[in-house]
């Protein structure tokens, strides 16, 4: 028994080759026509915030940027990766939490460590008290008893 599987349903591509009998000499998918007017729209809106005039060459450059930066967002989409899917990949990737590479401080100087004209001095214990504990011991001290 073979078992057919839906593949050959998603081979065919959601494609519009223009209006009847005036067909498009190529072939483009819906998703890349939303996607291509977006990209257009965002691109003349970049041109006329680095102060470019609106033009025929600047709308020329445009369209060119346009169908290259659409090419390669719908190359990277298909309908096993949908465009929903690779936006909120991308918006994951770019908000992702980062290791720090860089060390938190600056370079070392002495401007914080304290310096006193006078060295201090240790502090001096009664030796009366102890005579009471110290006891002989026999056999083998240990490095405790030996202090004590």
């Amino acid at each position: 028994m073979r078992i057919r599987t839906d593949d050959e349903v998603y081979r065919v591509d959601a494609v519009w080759l223009g209006p009847p009998k005036a067909t498009f000499p190529w072939r483009a998918r819906y998703v890349a026509w939303g996607v291509g007017v977006a990209v257009f729209l965002i691109a003349l809106t970049v041109e006329r915030a680095m102060g470019i005039g609106f033009g025929f060459f600047s709308t020329a450059w445009a369209l060119v940027a346009t169908v290259l930066l659409t090419r390669f967002i719908c190359s990277r989409i298909s309908h096993e990766r949908p465009l929903g899917a690779v936006l909120a990949m991308w918006s994951r990737e770019l908000t992702a939490p980062r290791e720090t590479n860089t060390g938190m401080g600056g370079a070392v100087s002495a401007t914080r460590v304290r310096v006193n004209a006078h060295r201090p001095r240790p502090k001096v214990r009664k030796r009366g008290r102890g005579n009471e504990r110290r006891r002989e011991v026999s056999g083998v001290r240990t490095p405790t008893q030996a202090r004590v």
